[in-house]
């Protein structure tokens, strides 16, 4: 019972610590809705074949405003863990967040060309691309600067709730943002 009691214990501090990890990479894309407005990041460019390169709904407001708000989190965490004595808690650094918020916004962007040259129109809908980007521009740009960090804190289990929790984070987010008038479509 104790060793069934322990295991349960550890996949539920793992599930928090996931989320304790990704704030920073999750809060990017809601802020830049929020945020967004104003110049797009393509300045109304087309790519080569005709279509837009990433389309009004990426725009510098949006982008930078994003980032910002993703390591504001992330700045937050680090005061909160010797604020509050979390050390348990897995350790954010100043790096280690602005790769996070930086590359969940990279990720969208690139999710967005791929949309644009597949011919998928703005807020037109993607499985798994729309869920996973942030998590896959954010954990590429750790892996090139910073993996130390990466591999001493995504271990087995948090991967797994990373993989469980973000689509499902993504459609509530997605949902909310859709009834308050900040996004378009509720996926």
């Amino acid at each position: 019972m104790t060793v069934i009691n322990s295991d349960i214990g550890y996949w539920i501090f793992s599930g928090l610590a996931a989320l304790w990890i990704m704030l920073p990479a999750y809060v990017p894309n809601s802020a830049a809705a929020l945020f967004g407005g104003g110049r797009p990041i393509d300045l109304g460019r087309t790519f080569s074949d005709g279509r837009r390169i990433f389309g009004d709904g990426k725009t510098y407001r949006g982008f930078f405003g994003g980032i910002l708000s993703g390591v504001l989190v992330g700045l937050i965490e680090i005061w909160a863990v010797t604020a509050f004595s979390l050390g348990a808690l897995p350790q954010q650094t100043f790096l280690s967040v602005t790769l996070l918020a930086t590359g969940a916004l990279l990720g969208d962007l690139a999710k967005s060309f791929l949309k644009r040259r597949l011919g998928k129109g703005r807020g037109e809908s993607w499985f798994l691309a729309d869920q996973y980007d942030l998590v896959v521009g954010s954990f590429l740009l750790l892996l090139i600067f910073d993996p130390l960090w990466l591999s001493w804190n995504i271990t087995i289990p948090i991967a797994v709730w990373i993989i469980v929790m973000t689509p499902l984070l993504h459609r509530v987010v997605n949902i909310i943002g859709y009834y308050i008038g900040v996004k378009e479509v509720p996926w």
